[in-house]
Formats: structure tokens, C-alpha cells, sequence
């Protein structure tokens, strides 16, 4: 048999392919140089097996469970990860505050010292006495009983005789020269929170309770418990009433104000810096550590505590102390040799 010639067939290949058709195209011809395409004729339908049904089952579970997953995380980011708090409206709480290292960087004492030293109240001896016991209190980072008496036995020797009228106005002016920088934002923002949500905010100290007063009041807090020196006629005699608001002393002072006000302490947060005050803490519902010392720090953590810590440059937070308290106790250092400075001339 012979082939057809390319004079006989023009513009077709000997073999029923147009030229320049592309392979695809040639497989869709014919070689008798018929024109339909092989895809044009349906193809054999495929049996379902066993295999096919298990891969289609497997698809739509996966599919399933996937978007189950995906509504699930949405749903816990849209969940907040703990109970609102303070609650607003909750007029059987109320917040404590500690003073000194928790609202305030440093001891209010000794800034009220240096405020009474530029005042003439004392001389450079006490100023000097003052100033060791802050730079203790900042690098030891916690309250020492036997430390605590001798800034209290400082103090009452140096308002003795000294009318409480004088004290409360100098302390206006101490306050805004030395204090009011040193409140730690942080721990401000939680006092406002409180107060926003219509609870009384208390700061509970060992602090003289007129210095704790001016605080508070300068802050915008409800009232202040401190320690209370005794007074005749307005003039303070150089003794306490009872002892320093330190210790057990302040969770018995907020345990009878809790009574006096009808607070529940289960609905109450306490804030302190130190293991000194666990007694204060453990009395109620919401307790805080701010800025803690090493064994607030450890009991925190034991017992499932809130943290808070507002210091900066700290080196580890393991330690528990500011690794700029170097810093603060030169700057303490300096400031008293500059007044002693002072003085002589």
C-alpha cells in the first residue's frame, strides 16, 4: 500500500497531521484524517473503592476540625485572661496601700528629715544618721525592725516640742520639694483605678499618720493610717500611741477599719514592697507584691500573689533589690554632703 503524496492531500502530512500542529494536537488527530478530537468522546467513569471513600471522609473531618479550631482560638483571644478588677460598683471593697518603696520610691521619713534639716529643725549629726538610714533601706531593699526603731526614735526626737499645726505645713512644702517626684506612675495608676471604680483607697504606713495624710490627700486618695505621735495642746510630747503602724500593727488597723467602714476583705486589695507586711496582705482577697523585696517575691510566687514591679534597671529580678539603688543611695549621699556643705559656710 502505498502512501498518499503531499501533492495529492495539500497542507496535510503524509501522515493526516496538519504541519505545525502541536503534540497535543497531533495525538487528537486521526490517522485515517478524520477531524474530531479525541477529547471529545467521554471518557471511562472510574470505579469508587474503599481507598477513594476513606481519602474523602478523612478531607472533610480534617476541614472540620480545622475551622473547630480556629472559632475555639478566636473565642479565648476574645476572652479576657482574667476577671475585671477592680470591680466598679463594688462598694464592699477598698484598696490598702503601703507607702514607702510600693507608692513611693524611698522612706517618707527621710525625705521629711531633709526637708526639716533645710529648716534649721536639727543638725548635721541627724542629717548624717538620716541619710545612712536610707541608703540602708533602698540597698537592703526590705524593712528592718531594729532599723525601723531607730528611724522612729530619730524622728519623735526631732519633733518633740514642735506644735502639729507647724508640722502639717511644713510637711505641704516637704512634699512638693521632695516627694512628689518620687511616686512610682505604676503603682499610682493602680490607686486611680480603684477610685475610678468608686472604691476608697486607704495608704497604710509606718509613716507619722500628718505625713500620711498630706500624701494621700495630695494624691487624691480617700485617708491614710499611720503611725500616731502623741500630742498635748497641739504640741507633740516626743512618744506613740501604742507603736509603730508596722508589721501585724497594720493589718490590725485595716482589719478595724474594714469593721468600721462595712468592708468586705474578700473583695479588698492590699499593695506592699515588703515581707513585713504579709500579715496586711493575707487579709485580703486581691494581694499584690509591688516592687518586692526577695522574700515577698518567693511568697508571692508560693502562694499564686500578682506581681508588679516598677523599678528600672534592674540586673536580675531574682535578687530582689533595684540595681539602681547604688545610684538613688549616692544620690541620697551627695545631697545630705551638699547641705552639710551648706551649713559650714
Amino acid at each position: 500500500m502505498s502512501l498518499p503524496s503531499p501533492d495529492q492531500h495539500p497542507g496535510r502530512s503524509p501522515y493526516g497531521t496538519p504541519p505545525g500542529a502541536s503534540p497535543a494536537r497531533r495525538s487528537g488527530w486521526r490517522p485515517s484524517g478524520a477531524l474530531f478530537p479525541l477529547g471529545w468522546f467521554p471518557r471511562r467513569r472510574q470505579p469508587t473503592t474503599a481507598r477513594s471513600v476513606l481519602a474523602g471522609e478523612a478531607a472533610a473531618e480534617a476541614a472540620r476540625k480545622s475551622s473547630q479550631e480556629a472559632e475555639e482560638a478566636q473565642a479565648a483571644e476574645a476572652t479576657p485572661a482574667e476577671p475585671e478588677f477592680p470591680v466598679v460598683g463594688d462598694t464592699a471593697a477598698a484598696a490598702f496601700f503601703d507607702l514607702d518603696n510600693t507608692v513611693m520610691q524611698g522612706a517618707a521619713l527621710f525625705h521629711f528629715g531633709r526637708g526639716l534639716y533645710k529648716r534649721h529643725f536639727f543638725h548635721k549629726r541627724d542629717l548624717a544618721r538620716f541619710a545612712w538610714q536610707q541608703i540602708y533601706f533602698r540597698l537592703a531593699g526590705s524593712e528592718n525592725p531594729e532599723h525601723m526603731a531607730d528611724v522612729r526614735n530619730s524622728a519623735l526626737s526631732i519633733v518633740q516640742g514642735h506644735r502639729v499645726a507647724e508640722l502639717m505645713s511644713i510637711g505641704e512644702e516637704i512634699y512638693d520639694e521632695y516627694m512628689a517626684e518620687r511616686v512610682w506612675p505604676g503603682t499610682r495608676a493602680l490607686a486611680q483605678a480603684h477610685l475610678d471604680a468608686g472604691q476608697k483607697v486607704w495608704l497604710v504606713t509606718a509613716a507619722p499618720v500628718e505625713t500620711a495624710t498630706i500624701i494621700a490627700r495630695r494624691l487624691g486618695l480617700t485617708g491614710a493610717l499611720g503611725t500616731v505621735a502623741e500630742s498635748v495642746g497641739g504640741v507633740y510630747t516626743g512618744k506613740l500611741v501604742g507603736e509603730p503602724l508596722h508589721g501585724p500593727a497594720k493589718a490590725e488597723a485595716v482589719r478595724a477599719l474594714a469593721a468600721a467602714e462595712g468592708l468586705d476583705l474578700s473583695h479588698c486589695a492590699a499593695y506592699s514592697d515588703s515581707a513585713n507586711d504579709i500579715p496586711m496582705l493575707s487579709l485580703v482577697g486581691h494581694p499584690y507584691a509591688i516592687n518586692p523585696d526577695s522574700r515577698l517575691r518567693k511568697h508571692a510566687r508560693a502562694h499564686g500573689w500578682r506581681l508588679r514591679d516598677y523599678r528600672t534597671g534592674r540586673k536580675a529580678a531574682k535578687i530582689g533589690i533595684p540595681a539602681a539603688a547604688g545610684v538613688g543611695a549616692l544620690a541620697g549621699g551627695a545631697a545630705a554632703a551638699v547641705a552639710l556643705q551648706r551649713r559650714r559656710r
